[in-house]
């Protein structure tokens, strides 16, 4: 049985991690993809990425934009209507970190961070409530994180940045219920990716494992198997939540 056919979701920052697991997840239930990565480098990846989702029998296309960018979102979501017809899902996990302490973090970085992580959901939220509106119908999913929960040395910037999604997740709940638009956030814990890849060697790895219940880090694979739960039916009354994906490192 697949959960999405026929569904037309969108996904941000989705050429690697977690956000290519997602996408490779949904293009597996049937939904129709369109997603974006914002760096050059990226481009050979994501049109693989695309022809790889289209295996599923679904159409899939890749977007060179950025989402911390209003006007681009604006043009992004406006092309994938016309193309598409719709949007029923949409997932905003673009983000970054630039980890630093307090005392040496720059204006910069910290804007930085705030403006890919934060502002850019709410720059696809804003575009893609219109179609939604229209049909009566969607999801919206924000991908936070267990440090915007908890807070972390050294990662005030990124802490306040997730934190601020799972306010606007609520917000945006409250305010779209009526219209049958729900609106959920994902806080994973420490997923296997490339960013994290670093942690998992040596005694800086023990004390990790030893602060998760489940003793292991996730799968990307786990927080795509989230996020289908969450853009589904099999959610169709849950909204304002955050789902902690963590291995029990939020009991």
């Amino acid at each position: 049985m697949r959960l999405l056919d026929g569904k037309v979701a969108i996904v941000t920052g989705a050429a690697r991690g977690i956000g290519e697991a997602v996408v490779l997840k949904l293009a597996e239930h049937g939904a129709h993809i369109a997603f974006t990565y914002v760096s050059e480098g990226s481009a050979a990846r994501a049109a693989a990425l695309a022809e790889r989702l289209k295996s599923f029998g679904v159409d899939a296309r890749s977007w060179r934009t950025d989402a911390s960018d209003f006007t681009a979102c604006e043009g992004f979501v406006s092309e994938v209507v016309q193309q598409f017809g719709t949007v029923d899902v949409c997932i905003n996990n673009a983000g970054i970190s630039k980890d630093n302490l307090l005392l040496r973090l720059s204006p910069a970085q910290w804007d930085e961070v705030m403006d890919v992580n934060l502002k850019s959901v709410f720059n696809m939220t804003k575009q893609v409530l219109r179609p939604m509106m229209k049909a009566r119908k969607g999801s919206i999913i924000n991908m936070s994180s267990i440090i915007g929960i908890r807070g972390n040395a050294g990662q005030s910037s990124y802490a306040t940045s997730k934190a601020g999604i799972i306010g606007f997740t609520k917000s945006v709940a409250h305010e779209l219920g009526s219209r049958n638009i729900r609106c959920n956030a994902i806080a994973p814990g420490f997923i296997e990716t490339d960013m994290t890849h670093y942690l998992k060697d040596g005694e800086a790895a023990k004390a990790f494992m030893d602060k998760i219940p489940l003793g292991r880090f996730g799968a990307a694979e786990e927080v795509g198997a989230t996020a289908l739960y969450l853009a589904s039916d099999l959610s169709s009354y849950v909204t304002g939540q955050v789902l902690s994906v963590c291995g029990g490192l939020n009991i």
